[in-house]
């Protein structure tokens, strides 16, 4: 195989100390204090001929262990070893003390200065690049923000409005997104159904907040600003995209962002194909067959799509990192895993030079 600098561009190390006491539910918290009544229920399950069932009770056991780890770096160290020595992981960041949970044990401010130290001592260096978050609805999250973007110095901000805030609130149309402008920085931001809600969002809420056509106002008003729509709509939309049935809302967010990419109105806007891969039978031959076309839509959607994984959000799947990663390099061939995993996150990260004859009408 050829030489690919891979850019894992969405990946998680945030611990159980940085998530709400209650989430998802109260009795997480017991569920966290006795890891072996998990693996006893699991046991039990199979036994009753609940296999299924059982295997995705593991999957929840993994999840949990794995959140359990006693800092950022033990997490970043069990993704690290699925992917060749010199992968660039872009780190994303939550912040959930407002989705009325319970108590965050340890506040963003820390969250942000683990991770500015898993970025120093990293080996080789350069390859942890840290993003900020920020939920604009709580003042002291906007400081601590721009505070990681200017004396911390992050590469990129994530946001996830899907927590309870529309992507045009007020503090980062004023705040945030103008700095990060100024900082010549990248964003990211949930994009699909399931995922994080704060305890009093509804689903149609939680939807408003996070479809594609939700940032119009933030694409129009920021046109030069890099977003990356993460999980390129997500797995539901991608599955009634395959069965050709309507999704919640009748509108299909893998098909809105496609358009909204294609039509060429917004050559800064992105997607990447993080956790919703890891349904790989199922979605792996529509990625390539979206990616090879040979007309400027196609063209233009190739150039915008970013390699991501979302670990370890995807230890309740049964595929490990390297073994999506593996059949995806394999299922796309070198050329087209090439562009998704180096070039475009060069362009996307650092600023990166592009053909700009696809934006201009010319490709």
């Amino acid at each position: 195989m050829s030489d690919i600098r891979i850019t894992n561009c969405h990946i998680h190390t945030f611990t159980a100390q940085h998530i709400p006491r209650s989430f998802p539910f109260p009795a997480i918290r017991f569920l966290r204090s006795e890891p072996g009544l998990v693996l006893g229920l699991a046991k039990f399950l199979r036994t009753i001929g609940q296999e299924h069932i059982s295997e995705q009770v593991v999957r929840l056991h993994q999840f949990l262990l794995q959140g359990s780890q006693p800092s950022q770096a033990h997490i970043l160290a069990d993704v690290v070893r699925h992917y060749p020595r010199g992968t660039r992981f872009v780190v994303l960041p939550m912040d959930m003390s407002k989705i009325e949970r319970g108590p965050v044990p340890v506040g963003l401010k820390d969250q942000h200065d683990e991770l500015a130290q898993l970025r120093d001592a990293a080996e080789p260096a350069g390859s942890v690049v840290p993003f900020a978050t920020v939920d604009p609805r709580d003042p002291v999250s906007v400081a601590e923000c721009l505070r990681a973007l200017n004396e911390l110095e992050f590469k990129g901000l994530k946001i996830y409005p899907r927590l309870g805030f529309a992507p045009d609130n007020p503090l980062l149309m004023q705040q945030i997104y103008p700095r990060v402008i100024e900082l010549g920085l990248p964003v990211m931001t949930h994009c699909s159904r399931g995922g994080v809600q704060g305890r009093y969002v509804c689903d149609y809420k939680g939807d408003g907040y996070t479809r594609p056509h939700a940032y119009l106002p933030v694409l129009r008003k920021f046109p030069q600003m890099r977003l990356c729509f993460a999980h390129f709509g997500g797995q539901v939309d991608w599955t009634a995209y395959s069965n050709a049935k309507d999704t919640r809302g009748k509108e299909n967010w893998m098909e809105q962002i496609r358009e909204m990419i294609g039509g060429g109105e917004f050559p800064n806007l992105w997607t990447d194909i993080s956790y919703t891969m890891f349904h790989f039978e199922a979605f792996a031959p529509i990625l390539r067959m979206l990616l090879k076309g040979d007309d400027v839509a196609s063209r233009r959607l190739r150039s915008r799509v970013l390699f991501g994984s979302d670990f370890y959000m995807t230890r309740q799947e049964e595929l490990s990192e390297r073994a999506v990663s593996i059949r995806l390099r394999n299922t796309l061939g070198e050329e087209l895993f090439k562009q998704i995993a180096q070039t475009n996150p060069e362009v996307w990260l650092d600023g990166g030079s592009e053909d700009k004859s696809l934006w201009t009408g010319l490709g």
